[in-house]
C-alpha cells in the first residue's frame, strides 16, 4: 500500500510540473482546466493498470522458498508495542480523513451562516446576498455574497465577474478538490492542485468578462476599493491580494497561437512511461479466492509442511522451485488441471529448462546492509527477514484470538526490480493472521534488487511462518 501511494504522489507531481512548466501561462483555459481535473484521478488509475505484452518482455521473475520463522508467543512482544501496532496506516489514514471532514464541515457552515444573514435580491437568475458592515466579495454555486460597503459601481463588476463562475459551475471543481483533500489529506499534491484551479478559474473569468468590457475600466474598480476575503478553499472569491498582479498579467497577455496546443503532447509520453513502469513493476494480478472450508485449510497445511521438508533438504533444484510455485499459486478460472505434479512438469520441461533457478541468480536481492558473496549475500536476506519478522509480528493476536497450539501462516511476497516490497499475500487459519502477516511483510524497507545477465529482476519469495502457541 506505502508502494502503491508513493507511486501516486510522485506522478501527481510529475504531471503538476508538466502544467507549471509548459501549459498555465497559455490562454487556453479550457484545456487547462481539463488538464488539472483529469491529471490527479490519472495518477491514481494508471499504477494499477498493467500492459501484457510488456510484462512479457520484461525479465524473467525467480521465485525462492525462504526458511520458516519461528515465532513464539513471547517472542516478540516488543514488536506489538510499536507504532504500528498501536495505530495501523489505515486507522491513521481513517483519522486523518475524519479531522479533514470535520474541517470542511466547519468551512460549510461559515457559508450556511452567510446564507441566513442580510438580505435576499435575484440578479438573472442568481441569489444575490447582501452582507452587513462588510466589504466580501465571492460566489458560491448558484448565490452571489457581496457586502454593504462596495460601491455601485464596484458591485457591478463583482456581479459580472461572479456569473461567470457560476455558469461555468467552477464550485463544482473546488468542491472535487475539497474530496480528495480529505481521502488523501497526507498528500500536498492535491492542495496544489486545488491552488492551481482556483487561480483558472479567475482567469477564465477575467478573460471572458474583458471581451465585453474595457480592461483598464475592469482593474480600475477592482484596486480602487480595499475588500475583505473569506478563508475557505472552495468558493471562488474576487479579490485575493496575490492573484492581482497575476491576473492584470495573464488579462493583458496576447492569446496563445494554436501551435502551442502541441504542449499538450508532452503528456502522452508522461503517460506511457507510467504505464509502462507500471508494467515492470506489477506482477500479473491474481484473483485471491477466500478459504471457505476446513478442507482448504488442511490442504494448506500440507503444503506448508512440504515447503519446509524441502527447505530442510537444502538448495532446491529448478524442478523443486517449479512444483512449489505450482503448489503454492492459485488456480484462475481457464486454468489447466494437472493431475500431478509430474505431469505439469513434464508439460513445461522445455520452458523448466530454459529458466533460471534462485540459487543460480548472478546478483541476489539484498538488503541494503549486506555484504559478501552472492551465496552470503542471499543468506544475509534471509537472516535479516527472520529478524525483522520476530521484532515486529504482534504475538499478542493469539490471546485476542484465544489461539493454541501450532499456526502455520503461508506468505507470498515480491521483490520487485526497484527493490520495493509488493504484492504481499498470506493464507493462514484465521483472517487476523493473515492481516498480521501482511502488515509486517509490507513494513519490510526496500531492498537492492537481484540482476541477471545485467538486468534487473523480480524474485518472488515464499515465506512460511510458524506460530507456536503455548
Amino acid at each position: 500500500m506505502i508502494h502503491t501511494l508513493i507511486q501516486i504522489l510522485v506522478f501527481q507531481f510529475l504531471f503538476l510540473a508538466v502544467y507549471d512548466l509548459f501549459l498555465k501561462k497559455e490562454t487556453f483555459f479550457t484545456l487547462n482546466r481539463v488538464c488539472l481535473l483529469l491529471t490527479p484521478i490519472l495518477s491514481m488509475v494508471l499504477p494499477f493498470i498493467s500492459i501484457g505484452f510488456i510484462q512479457q518482455n520484461i525479465p524473467q521473475e525467480y521465485y525462492v522458498q525462504l526458511p520458516a520463522v519461528i515465532l513464539s508467543e513471547t517472542a516478540s512482544q516488543a514488536g506489538g508495542g510499536s507504532i504500528f501496532g498501536l495505530v495501523s496506516l489505515k486507522s491513521l489514514w481513517i483519522i486523518g480523513m475524519i479531522a479533514s471532514a470535520l474541517f470542511f464541515c466547519v468551512k460549510a457552515l461559515k457559508i450556511l451562516r452567510l446564507r441566513f444573514t442580510g438580505t435576499t435580491s435575484y440578479v438573472d437568475g442568481s441569489m444575490l446576498k447582501i452582507l452587513p458592515k462588510t466589504n466580501t466579495g465571492f460566489s458560491f454555486f448558484n448565490t452571489i455574497y457581496l457586502g454593504e460597503n462596495i460601491s455601485e459601481e464596484n458591485k457591478a463588476s463583482i456581479i459580472a465577474h461572479e456569473k461567470i463562475h457560476i455558469q461555468q459551475k467552477h464550485s463544482l471543481d473546488l468542491l472535487y478538490f475539497e474530496f480528495l483533500r480529505i481521502v488523501f489529506w497526507f498528500n500536498p499534491a492535491v492542495y496544489l492542485f486545488q491552488n492551481r484551479i482556483s487561480i483558472l478559474h479567475e482567469y477564465i473569468a477575467d478573460a471572458e468578462l474583458a471581451r465585453h468590457k474595457s480592461k483598464n475600466q475592469y482593474y480600475q474598480n477592482l484596486l480602487s476599493e480595499v475588500f475583505q476575503t473569506q478563508n475557505i478553499s472552495f468558493i471562488n472569491t474576487f479579490f485575493k491580494q496575490s492573484l492581482i498582479k497575476k491576473r492584470i498579467t495573464m488579462l493583458q497577455k496576447s492569446k496563445s497561437r494554436k501551435e502551442a496546443m502541441l504542449k499538450y503532447l508532452l503528456l502522452l509520453p508522461i503517460i506511457f512511461s507510467i504505464l509502462f513502469y507500471a508494467s515492470c513493476s506489477n506482477e500479473p494480478k491474481l484473483q485471491e479466492t477466500p478459504t471457505t472450508s476446513q478442507s482448504d485449510s488442511e490442504v494448506m497445511t500440507k503444503i506448508n509442511e512440504l515447503a519446509e521438508a524441502i527447505m530442510k533438504k537444502g538448495d532446491m533444484t529448478a524442478e523443486e522451485e517449479k512444483a512449489l510455485k505450482l503448489l503454492t499459486t492459485e488456480a484462475q478460472p481457464g486454468d489447466k488441471v494437472y493431475t500431478s505434479v509430474q505431469e505439469y512438469l513434464d508439460e513445461n520441461k522445455d520452458q523448466n529448462q530454459g529458466e533460471v533457478p534462485f540459487g543460480a541468480i548472478e546478483k541476489a536481492p539484498t538488503y541494503p546492509d549486506c555484504t559478501g558473496d552472492n551465496e552470503a549475500m542471499k543468506n544475509c536476506v534471509s537472516t535479516k527477514i527472520s529478524e525483522f519478522i520476530n521484532a515486529n509480528f504482534n504475538t499478542d493476536i493469539a490471546d485476542d484470538l484465544n489461539l493454541s497450539g501450532i499456526q502455520r501462516i503461508s506468505v507470498q511476497f515480491t521483490i520487485d526490480p526497484t527493490g520495493a516490497i509488493v504484492n504481499v499475500r498470506a493464507r493462514a487459519p484465521k483472517p487476523e493472521l493473515e492481516a498480521e502477516a501482511i502488515r509486517v511483510v509490507e513494513m519490510l524497507p526496500p531492498m537492492i534488487p537481484g540482476e541477471q545477465k545485467g538486468k534487473k529482476v523480480g524474485v518472488m519469495y515464499s515465506l512460511p511462518i510458524v506460530f507456536d502457541v503455548k
